[in-house]
């Protein structure tokens, strides 16, 4: 990416293992995020493009010398940002922050919207998976570099559990997946605010059993109707403006949670002495995404649950260019790209 609006295909050099820690994937299958959108829409033109892509899943093709976890030939799937699952921060369920861990696209790393990618610290961050390379569960399996295990933590971080009542704000397909994570956390009403109805009608087949197409006061009001004046216990934020905020702090009861997901797209809101005095509680955050796969992974094997449904269209990696711009037109829910 060279600037908003401009991605260009480029041949770049073939990875290669520079640490004893690294390994070589070949990609099999990445995909666009909706965090990708935003430097989409806005970032500064640059003399030098950004590899682009955080999520991924492939064949390993090579192995530094440190590594003993994978090998070649394995077909693997890379949380979000690479990490070395030993550090403390890592041993407290914190991957995101891990010592040694980083960004795919920064420091030298490759992106994973390309052929093939050095990762870093290849043990601590690749998962192998049980299935052939072209098994009809890979779009799902995808999901667990990010979407998937980002829908979790939004579930998990709000305390979802059994007999709970939940908005879901957003129907893209990290709130797609929060419901999909809610549900099987036990949630009893699932509160999708959306206004895309195909994307609500899968989130009714994932599980939502409300669906809100009201924004800001009249949502806020059509939530609370159908919770009996109270609000939901607890929110999962999944779009990242300050009027999703908004609406989550309008919607929530007193005592309830909100769990941020969306990446904020604004440096103040509205958490003064009236969110103290209701006693709400404030969390969220990005998802530790490794620390959540091989919680998820045996449900997708088995089929209990489908998140690669929210892939609705397939591009060749030679047109990923059409993939951003059709998601930034909300013409496509979340692009697959192969390769």
């Amino acid at each position: 990416m060279y600037g908003a609006g401009d991605v260009r295909i480029e041949n770049r050099p073939d990875p290669t293992i520079q640490q004893p820690t690294d390994a070589v994937v070949r990609t099999v299958l990445s995909c666009v995020c909706g965090s990708d959108l935003w430097p989409y829409k806005s970032m500064p033109a640059t003399g030098t493009g950004r590899p682009m892509g955080h999520e991924f899943l492939g064949v390993v093709e090579e192995t530094g010398a440190g590594v003993s976890g994978v090998r070649a030939g394995d077909l693997v799937v890379a949380p979000f940002t690479y990490c070395d699952n030993t550090c403390d921060y890592c041993a407290r369920g914190l991957h995101f922050s891990c010592r040694q861990g980083g960004r795919y696209g920064f420091d030298g790393v490759d992106g994973g919207q390309g052929e093939a990618v050095r990762v870093p610290q290849a043990d601590g961050t690749l998962v192998k998976l049980p299935v052939a390379a072209d098994a009809a569960l890979l779009p799902s399996l995808l999901t667990l570099s990010d979407v998937m295990t980002t829908g979790h933590h939004g579930a998990v971080t709000a305390g979802v559990g059994h007999g709970d009542g939940v908005l879901v704000i957003g129907d893209g397909a990290v709130g797609l997946c929060a419901v999909i994570a809610a549900r099987r956390l036990g949630a009893e009403r699932i509160i999708l605010m959306g206004r895309h109805t195909a994307r609500t009608d899968l989130g009714r087949d994932f599980g939502a059993t409300d669906v809100v197409a009201e924004r800001g006061e009249e949502g806020i009001a059509r939530v609370r109707d159908l919770t009996g004046g109270d609000g939901v216990e607890k929110v999962i934020e999944a779009v990242g403006t300050r009027q999703t905020l908004q609406t989550a702090l309008g919607s929530v009861m007193d005592g309830g949670t909100i769990s941020r997901l969306g990446v904020p797209q604004y440096e103040e809101g509205p958490v003064g002495p009236s969110m103290i005095m209701r006693n709400l509680t404030l969390t969220g955050g990005a998802s530790p995404s490794r620390a959540y796969i091989d919680e998820l992974l045996p449900d997708i094997l088995d089929g209990t649950i489908e998140p690669g449904r929210v892939f609705d269209r397939s591009f060749s990696v030679d047109r990923t260019p059409d993939a951003y711009q059709a998601m930034a037109d909300r013409r496509v829910l979340k692009a697959l790209i192969t390769l």
